[in-house]
């Protein structure tokens, strides 16, 4: 499943350098995630990189946004080919 960054969020602007899908972007008032590109780093790395860096841990997992490994492997792969 994609992840979210909470209202916790402190913005100190550590996530977005770390994402490989360029997924993370300032939003109105916090950094977001944009599901469409967070892949949860899966082709990437073994962790989510945006939440091994997180200070205040605020990135979760997004209930909204389901996905299984296979399906965030598929994304992966749409990514890299684009």
């Amino acid at each position: 499943m994609a992840l979210k960054i909470s209202d916790t969020c402190i913005n100190c602007d550590a996530c977005p350098a770390e994402c490989p899908n360029d997924a993370i972007a300032m939003g109105s008032m916090i950094y977001e995630i944009n599901h469409e590109r967070c892949t949860e780093c899966v082709g990437h790395y073994d962790e989510p990189q945006c939440v091994a860096v997180c200070p205040v841990e605020c990135i979760v997992k997004d209930p909204a946004r389901a996905e299984t490994p296979e399906q965030l492997q598929a994304k992966f792969e749409r990514l890299q080919a684009a």
